[in-house]
């Protein structure tokens, strides 16, 4: 495993981020799930050392999937990704939009 995968998982371990996952002991942490937990749980530092070891396409993509579409409960800092991290000129237009797209799938 890549140490700074390694790292930042145990960041996540330490703060106690997988309280809702099953995991078992010394199991790696799936990509998608640590990029999603770093997302959320993580710092700044800790967000850019994301985009050192996984492609930024690949990174957006989990965000969009997995936070953007949770609406208000993660709004300010789906906000903050997109105008940080993804380049998003006008992110509250942007995620209506993702969120909008997401739930005309189910109608």
């Amino acid at each position: 495993m890549n140490m700074d995968k390694e790292i930042l998982s145990a960041k996540l371990i330490e703060r106690n981020s997988f309280w809702s996952w099953k995991m078992q002991p010394g199991a790696p942490v799936p990509d998608d799930i640590l990029i999603e937990k770093t997302l959320i749980y993580l710092d700044l530092e800790d967000i850019n050392k994301l985009f050192d070891i996984f492609p930024y396409r690949r990174i957006k993509q989990i965000w969009r999937n997995r936070l953007v579409i949770q609406g208000d409960y993660y709004r300010s800092l789906n906000k903050l990704l997109a105008w940080l991290y993804f380049d998003i000129k006008n992110p509250d237009k942007y995620i209506n939009s993702v969120i909008n797209q997401h739930l005309n799938k189910f109608k």
